[in-house]
């Protein structure tokens, strides 16, 4: 029997296991470590607790590492993946969301290892299987990145 991680004690939070039953991305690629502040076709907050051990780090820079900001844009959408795949209760043996726009995209300040970054994102619009959303990725109060984006459900 397989074993899983505990319950969250918030009904509003969202862990790894549950991240990785919702959306198909893994390591190295898996950019949300747990979501808080869900609220159905309303917001959600992502969180990403960025180390040093980071795949991309070696090569983005080595003596200076700064987390690749399309990164933290690619961060936001799977946050709004998550957000979705709960929403509308997707069945992801036969579907899949799939990022379709980034628009109004900022790079205000670098992310580094040891930061822990929120990416509140909320819902603009949503008609059937599409959403669109406005995110940003925070590092305390500073804003590090901001985007708007857009997804859809597919069939796979």
């Amino acid at each position: 029997m397989a074993r899983r991680a505990p319950v969250a004690a918030n009904p509003t939070d969202i862990d790894i296991t549950e991240i990785m039953e919702r959306i198909p991305h893994r390591y190295p690629f898996l950019l949300v470590d747990r979501c808080e502040e869900y609220r159905q076709n309303e917001s959600i907050v992502g969180i990403k607790c960025v180390t040093v051990n980071e795949p991309f780090f070696p090569g983005h820079f080595p003596h200076y590492p700064v987390m690749p900001a399309v990164l933290l844009i690619e961060a936001m959408a799977q946050t709004g993946a998550v957000l979705m795949s709960k929403s509308l209760e997707v069945d992801t043996a036969g579907k899949a969301i799939f990022f379709m726009s980034a628009d109004n995209c900022r790079f205000r300040s670098p992310v580094r290892p040891g930061d822990v970054v929120r990416m509140p994102v909320k819902v603009v619009r949503h008609r059937g299987d599409v959403f669109k959303f406005a995110g940003q990725a925070m590092v305390g109060d500073k804003v590090a990145a901001e985007c708007e984006f857009a997804a859809m459900v597919v069939e796979t």
